[in-house]
């Protein structure tokens, strides 16, 4: 058989943590509580934002798809490391690991998608406001939540063909604890030319996308300045804070992880980095828009009294 056989017969190793002992039963418990906070919080922020009516905005419907989104981004990733935890096996398929790179890649690009849509909505509602309900009405939010699955579906489908297109030769040890497609690109013996260049394309847009949440955010606080009273700027700014805080988070732990110093790269370093990219955002951002957001706390109390009786 060629060296370069058909690497749908074979299966590629997760190294994931080489300085763990894995069934650490603590290290196990320990990944399992993060990821059920992560779901139970996301889920529960969701069913809230749906059953409850003085929720049914706009602010709070984006959210409600950022919440669904990190379900799913968790998901792909913690069970397999729990998996490899627990039982030492840290095998995947070719098919597995495809299929982990288009449901990671997804859910990122649709979660930049959304914070973009987000960072809109939050500067008609403060810079617009008395054109706010007809431009956020109901039809043309769908429409943006809409077009930012379908363009995060969109961008990782054709990334994840070309990755599956791929030639491995002997090495398929990723050095990750799920398929990072830069691990995995390092293992290939094709030309990845294409593929970076896509990527390079890919970042320009990003970096103008990422533009347009910056320049929301300069309008929105030039507008908060030019409110008179203390009073109104505190309020104006609550009502932005919560995606602001978002925003940070993700685009904070994503710059941590990507644009480190060469100098400074460390494979278990990169891996500790990831994991808190997988799961802190997630994990945080149900928090920030619930005990930042007095509104939620005021629904969900309404909610429970309405429930209980």
């Amino acid at each position: 058989m060629e060296e370069n056989e058909s690497v749908t017969l074979h299966k590629f190793t997760l190294v994931a943590f080489s300085r763990v002992t894995y069934i650490n039963i603590s290290i196990f418990i320990g990944i399992l509580i993060m990821y059920l906070l992560v779901v139970l919080g996301n889920l529960a922020i969701a069913t809230l934002i749906c059953l409850v009516y003085k929720l049914h905005t706009p602010m709070y419907f984006f959210l409600c798809n950022l919440a669904v989104q990190d379900i799913v981004y968790v998901s792909t990733t913690m069970p397999k490391l729990m998996d490899i935890i627990a039982t030492g096996d840290n095998g995947i398929s070719f098919a597995g690991c495809i299929t982990q790179i288009f449901v990671f890649d997804f859910c990122v690009l649709t979660e930049f998608y959304l914070l973009v849509t987000m960072a809109y909505d939050r500067y008609v509602a403060i810079c617009l406001p008395l054109r706010y309900s007809l431009i956020m009405e109901k039809r043309a939010c769908a429409l943006m939540a809409l077009a930012s699955w379908v363009a995060g579906a969109i961008n990782s489908m054709l990334f994840t063909l070309l990755i599956s297109n791929l030639s491995f030769c002997k090495l398929r040890e990723i050095n990750h604890f799920f398929c990072d497609p830069e691990s995995l690109m390092k293992l290939s013996c094709s030309d990845t030319t294409t593929i970076l260049n896509i990527v390079f394309v890919e970042g320009i847009v990003f970096c103008f996308l990422l533009s347009i949440i910056l320049t929301s955010y300069a309008f929105i606080i030039s507008t908060i300045l030019k409110i008179q009273t203390s009073a109104g700027k505190q309020k104006a700014f609550s009502r932005c804070s919560s995606h602001l805080t978002t925003v940070i988070l993700f685009f904070g732990t994503a710059i941590s992880l990507y644009l480190k110093p060469e100098a400074e790269y460390s494979p278990e370093l990169d891996k500790l980095l990831s994991l808190l990219y997988v799961v802190l955002v997630p994990l945080l951002n149900p928090i920030v828009y619930s005990f930042r957001n007095k509104q939620v706390w005021m629904s969900a109390k309404e909610f429970f009294d309405k429930f209980s009786k």
